[in-house]
């Protein structure tokens, strides 16, 4: 059976071999209350999850398409609640949920194991909140100054309105 689109990516084999090198040992994709995990360490009940920054909302990365808006609206929104909903009902069952960027792993590498790592010892209290972009209006007729709605994954009441010029800014990939 072929591998997934959404397993195995670049950036999540970067950060399991990175994690693999820090000691840390971790079980792949396996089932929990609430969903499947890219990274889990079941003894310690800790999830990490690698959103892209396309697909989750990325506050620093995310493009919105210039075609098709309703249907990459609905399923941005999709995607949030997918993450909320996961997020909160596993650390109410008592998980630690570790949240990163895609380009955090191909940017900061070693602040992303060392936030696992704390995951791992420290629990949910040093976990930052997660913004997502959940919502895109386009404020001007060239389509280029964008009004930004974004949603904290673990409390979707806490929003920030931000409004920017569109950029198809990338990372820079790890060497």
């Amino acid at each position: 059976m072929p591998n997934s689109p959404s397993k195995n990516t670049k950036p999540e084999l970067l950060l399991r071999r990175a994690l693999w090198l820090a000691g840390l040992r971790y079980r792949l994709h396996v089932r929990t209350p609430h969903g499947r995990p890219d990274v889990v360490f079941p003894g310690a009940r800790v999830a990490v999850f690698i959103d892209g920054c396309f697909w989750h909302g990325c506050p620093e990365h995310y493009v919105r398409p210039r075609s098709n808006n309703a249907f990459w609206a609905q399923k941005l929104l999709q995607n949030f609640e997918r993450d909320h909903r996961q997020t909160v009902a596993l650390e109410q069952d008592g998980w630690t949920v570790v949240r990163v960027w895609e380009h955090e792993v191909h940017e900061q590498l070693a602040s992303v194991v060392e936030r696992v790592r704390a995951g791992l010892t420290e629990g949910s209290g040093t976990l930052e909140p997660s913004m997502h972009v959940v919502e895109v209006e386009v404020l001007d007729e060239t389509g280029n100054l964008e009004r930004r709605v974004q949603r904290n994954v673990r409390n979707p009441e806490q929003t920030d309105v931000v409004v920017r010029h569109r950029t198809t800014r990338k990372w820079a990939k790890a060497p």
